[in-house]
């Protein structure tokens, strides 16, 4: 028997708050026969490169167990449902037949469909360094909605370019496994300009609710001191303002713009299309101070010595068994922040991404996060924040890329024990989110 975490209730968010979950292709799909190779096939073939030596092969397979999976959307009782076409297997014949079978499934369920175009798996062969990705994205983009945008109205981009570029091309964590440092700059203007093209393509299909999913966070200086400042100030611009300011503002920040490839005046015209909405995945602020001439590890990810920063631990606050640090209240700076920095530039937001790893399925503590997260997007939305939904990650337990299957953000418990069966198992979050929502009705 699972116990119910006594709570009071949520407070009630605006009509027509959108209320979802997400999912990745990669992470979850399986199926890999059916699909052309990814950059992350390539990077978890190489040993070591997973925690667990696992890959995505199989992961939930829910390219074979999408209706069961969707009914467990219906289920929770969510207006939509964030998932991520996987670009490779739109390259492998027949590969659109699967997104339309699913559209076709979460729309016959009442619930909403979102498609992210961009959610790290890029195909084998291209390269995020290379100018012509960009323009191959929006090629790709063209089909996806010329045969999807009859039934799909809201589109989201890229995902996380601010890790991708980091994760993969800067330190080499993460696929395709670059460990380039600063010399990654040009995967992220890349990637910012494919976003550009793909609103511009999403346009001229008939779109009219299109955005991004970049992650952000707020960053706390571990100190006073000006080298701790001046540490903190520089990876908020790396993290936080490389990936928003060219998107709202039409311009990098100052220093920045002269060290990326191209005509960049140019690009950015592109990469500032205007956005129908402002995707934030946001799970953590990040405490900052100078480099300390020491390589680290912080939350899964070894940070080298010689960057001119350095992660500190956030003290006296939970962490959840990733490591990273549980601070509801940091969501509300963030957004009430954005709003002050970015003014009428902030198109509406949408959490697009909010979860924590915790084993188990009776999950107390993911009840406990997401009940903490939730009052505190409320209070951003009490402080005049225009915000439009939120969206848990994620809906199952799955493949948590370098980590492999040991970090579990499911609100739905999958025994990767026996993949034949791979059972699915609503968690005690699951029910716990069920009620909230219907309270929010």
């Amino acid at each position: 028997m699972i116990r119910r975490m006594a709570m009071n209730p949520i407070p009630q968010f605006p009509d027509g708050f959108l209320w979802g979950v997400s999912t990745s292709a990669h992470q979850i799909e399986g199926a890999a026969d059916a699909r052309e190779p990814s950059v992350w096939d390539a990077f978890s073939a190489e040993p070591g490169r997973i925690k667990d030596g696992s890959t995505a092969a199989v992961a939930c397979d829910h390219y074979h167990r999408y209706g069961e999976d969707v009914a467990l959307l219906a289920g929770l009782g969510v207006d939509a449902y964030r998932f991520s076409v996987s670009w490779p297997r739109v390259l492998s014949k027949g590969g659109l037949d699967f997104y339309d079978r699913l559209v076709d499934e979460v729309c016959a369920a009442g619930v909403r469909p979102v498609p992210t175009l961009f959610h790290w798996d890029l195909p084998a062969g291209l390269d995020w360094l290379e100018r012509d990705t960009a323009h191959r994205f929006a090629e790709y983009v063209s089909v996806v909605v010329d045969r999807l945008g009859d039934r799909v109205k809201k589109w989201i981009t890229v995902n996380e370019p601010a890790e991708h570029t980091l994760l993969g091309h800067a330190l080499g964590t993460h696929a395709p496994g670059r460990r380039l440092m600063f010399e990654a700059l040009p995967a992220a203007h890349h990637q910012l300009l494919a976003h550009g093209l793909a609103v511009q393509a999403l346009r001229a299909a008939g779109a009219r609710d299109i955005g991004i999913a970049n992650s952000h966070g707020p960053t706390w200086p571990a100190s006073r001191e000006p080298a701790d400042l001046e540490a903190a100030a520089f990876y908020d611009v790396l993290l936080n303002r490389l990936f928003a300011d060219p998107l709202l503002l039409g311009e990098y920040p100052e220093g920045l713009g002269e060290l990326m490839p191209g005509d960049v005046a140019s690009d950015l015209k592109v990469i500032a299309e205007p956005l129908d909405f402002y995707g934030i995945n946001y799970y953590a602020p990040t405490r900052v101070g100078a480099p300390q001439g020491t390589e680290i590890e912080f939350g899964g990810v070894r940070i080298p010595a010689e960057l001119p920063f350095t992660v500190r631990q956030i003290e006296n606050v939970p962490v959840t068994d990733f490591g990273w640090p549980v601070v509801p209240e940091g969501l509300t700076e963030l957004l009430t922040g954005f709003k002050e920095r970015y003014g009428d530039r902030l198109p509406p937001v949408v959490i697009t991404e909010n979860g924590c790893s915790y084993p188990g399925i009776d999950d107390q503590d993911r009840i406990a996060y997401l009940d903490g997260h939730l009052r505190a997007l409320h209070r951003a939305v009490e402080a005049g924040v225009d915000v439009r939904g939120y969206f848990v990650w994620s809906l199952l337990d799955n493949f948590e890329w370098a980590e492999g299957y040991e970090r579990r953000f499911g609100l739905v418990h999958v025994d990767f024990s026996d993949p034949g069966v791979l059972k699915r198992t609503p968690k005690a979050s699951y029910a716990w989110l069920r009620e909230v929502l219907r309270d929010q009705r």
